[in-house]
């Protein structure tokens, strides 16, 4: 499985969604179709933006446990103050998407922030 976490200011944009991703996919030399979940964190359940940007993409919006989150904190590879002072996650991006992968999931890199999304790729298994 391959997931994208997704954090984001309020009021973003699908197509400012759909940039930082695709910023994020080309980082691990991916596209769009090696995408199995988009992920966010229970504050960003709302987001239009995101909604958006994953009915496009024809992808689930998974929001991430609050437990799962917490197990994957230490999985992080950002830490981010004020990601930590909204979610209680070191990055919300790169905790959503192990969240949603798995306990024995892995992030691909750290997460990219273009124009207030933060995007962060996990997977799990031997995939890239």
């Amino acid at each position: 499985m391959i997931c994208a976490g997704l954090g984001s200011r309020s009021g973003v944009s699908r197509d400012a969604v759909l940039a930082a991703l695709d910023a994020a996919l080309a980082r691990h030399h991916l596209d769009r179709a090696a995408l199995d979940a988009l992920a966010t964190v229970p504050r960003k359940q709302d987001e239009t933006g995101l909604h958006a940007a994953a009915s496009h993409l024809g992808l689930p919006l998974v929001v991430a446990a609050q437990g799962a989150l917490r197990d994957a904190r230490p999985r992080c590879l950002t830490t981010s103050k004020a990601s930590f002072l909204a979610t209680r996650t070191n990055s919300a991006s790169e905790a959503a998407a192990l969240a949603v992968c798995g306990a024995q999931s892995r992030l691909l890199g750290p997460r990219l922030t273009l124009n207030g999304v933060t995007c962060a790729i996990a997977t799990t298994g031997n995939q890239p």
